[in-house]
């Protein structure tokens, strides 16, 4: 099964490097540039995974966020969303964290280790999702 991943990243260069590095990778890819795009195609694509920059015009990836997760919960969903960010202090992590991502990897990108950690995060939501449809 191929991946969808929602990248939400204003900085063109950044959206396209990452972007094609993934695709090529196999998965694949939707792209959103501002915050306010990235919650509307989370919402309307629902994406398997989701990789938001936290510093985003109109809505920020924090906000963002969290808008996410309050539209997830009635439904039961929990969309694995992790922190692709240039802030690599330990205030901005947790921020990012308590915001509702569920892992921050700090930029520049180590391509290998994102690819685990969606793999990894993908499996674990999809389980607990799967469980949840059960019950």
């Amino acid at each position: 099964m191929t991946l969808k991943i929602l990248l939400v990243e204003d900085n063109e260069m950044n959206r396209d490097m990452l972007s094609r590095r993934l695709y090529r990778k196999g998965y694949h890819m939707i792209l959103a540039e501002d915050g306010q795009q990235g919650v509307e195609l989370a919402l309307s694509v629902s994406p398997d995974v989701i990789l938001m920059d936290m510093n985003l015009p109109i809505i920020d990836g924090w906000q963002a966020t969290k808008t996410i997760r309050k539209h997830e919960k009635p439904l039961g969903k929990h969309t694995p969303i992790i922190a692709v960010t240039s802030h690599a202090m330990t205030s901005d992590q947790e921020k990012a964290i308590n915001a509702g991502c569920d892992h921050y990897e700090p930029k520049p990108i180590n391509l290998d280790q994102l690819i685990e950690k969606i793999e990894l995060l993908h499996a674990t939501y999809q389980s607990k999702n799967a469980e949840k449809s059960c019950d």
